[in-house]
C-alpha cells in the first residue's frame, strides 16, 4: 500500500479487516507481525513520525480542557515552543471553523465541533502524513464538506493524507486512491476509477416510459442485476453490442434513459470482500 504527498488515500475494509491496526503500525503504536513501513523509501524513524498527524477512532480529547489550551498542548507535545503552540493553535481551530469556540471546554461542544477539535490536534504540526481513522464517523452533510475542504487543503500544500471509512460514495467522491483490505490482505487498490474498472464489466441502466423493467428479462448477452426507480440495471455479458440491448429496449417502448456505467465502488467492495 502506497500514500503519496498531495493525495487523498481512502482505506477501507469490513470491520475487523485491519485498517485501524495498519494505521497503529504506521504511528508507531502497535508492531508489525512482518512487513515494514517506509518513509520515503526508506524505513521509518521516530523522528519521521513526529512529521506525522493521527486521528484515531477512539477520541482522545481531555473534556475539561478548551479546545485552545488541548490543541496547543499537542502541538507542544511535537517540540513547538509555548508561544508557537499557541498561535498555531489558533490559526488552525479558526482555520476549520472553531475560531469562536475554542476557548470553551471541549465537553461543552457538539459532538460535530468535538471532532474538529481533535482533527485540529492531527493539523496543528502541518503534518507531511496525516492519518485519518473514521473522520467523518457522526458528522452532518455540513460537517462532511467542512472537513472535505480541511482535507483538499492539505494536499494542495503537498501533504500525504490516508483516512478510514465506511461510507463508500464519500470515499468514492473524494479519493484520489483507494485501497481495499480484506481480513489483512489487500484485495484491490489503485485510482478510484481503475479500482472500479478491475472488473471489466460495464453496466447499462436502461429506462422505458411508463417503467416497464419486465422486458429485460432472458436478453441475450445481458443479465438483470438490479433496478432503480424506473431503471433496470443490467450487466453486459463480454461481446455484447450495447446498441443490440438498446434496439430491444425500443421494441419494448420508449426508451426515456440510456446509460452505460461502471460499477461503484459499493458493488466492487460487496464482490471482493466476499470471496
Amino acid at each position: 500500500m502506497t500514500v503519496a504527498p498531495g493525495r487523498i488515500h481512502g482505506f477501507v475494509g469490513r470491520n475487523g479487516a485491519g485498517k485501524t491496526t495498519t494505521m497503529r503500525i504506521t504511528l508507531g503504536l502497535a508492531e508489525p507481525d512482518g512487513g515494514e513501513v517506509r518513509w520515503n523509501d526508506r524505513p521509518v524513524t521516530a523522528a519521521d513520525r513526529r512529521s506525522f498527524g493521527y486521528m484515531p477512532e477512539e477520541r482522545g480529547l481531555y473534556p475539561k480542557m478548551s479546545a485552545r489550551s488541548q490543541v496547543a498542548y499537542f502541538a507542544r507535545l511535537s517540540g513547538f515552543s509555548a508561544t508557537a503552540a499557541a498561535s498555531a493553535a489558533d490559526a488552525t481551530l479558526d482555520a476549520i471553523g472553531l475560531a469562536e469556540r475554542k476557548s470553551e471546554p471541549v465537553e461543552r461542544l457538539s459532538l460535530g465541533n468535538q471532532q474538529r477539535a481533535q482533527l485540529a490536534a492531527a493539523l496543528v504540526t502541518s503534518p507531511e502524513l496525516l492519518v485519518l481513522d473514521e473522520p467523518f464517523s457522526g458528522l452532518d452533510p455540513v460537517g462532511v464538506d467542512a472537513l472535505a475542504d480541511v482535507l483538499q487543503a492539505q494536499v494542495a500544500r503537498g501533504a500525504a493524507v490516508v483516512y478510514s471509512s465506511h461510507q463508500l460514495d464519500l470515499v468514492e467522491r473524494l479519493s484520489d486512491e483507494v485501497t481495499i483490505i480484506d481480513q489483512g490482505r489487500v484485495v484491490a487498490a489503485g485510482t478510484v476509477d481503475a479500482v472500479r474498472r478491475r472488473r471489466g464489466v460495464d453496466q447499462l441502466r436502461i429506462a422505458l416510459e411508463g417503467g416497464a423493467t419486465a422486458w429485460a428479462e432472458g436478453l441475450e448477452g445481458a443479465r438483470v442485476v438490479g433496478r432503480d426507480g424506473d431503471e433496470v440495471v443490467l450487466e453486459l455479458l463480454p461481446g455484447t453490442d450495447d446498441q443490440a440491448l438498446l434496439d430491444a429496449a425500443r421494441r419494448a417502448g420508449r426508451v426515456t434513459s440510456f446509460r452505460r456505467v461502471l460499477p461503484s465502488l459499493t458493488d466492487l467492495f460487496r464482490e471482493v470482500v466476499s470471496r
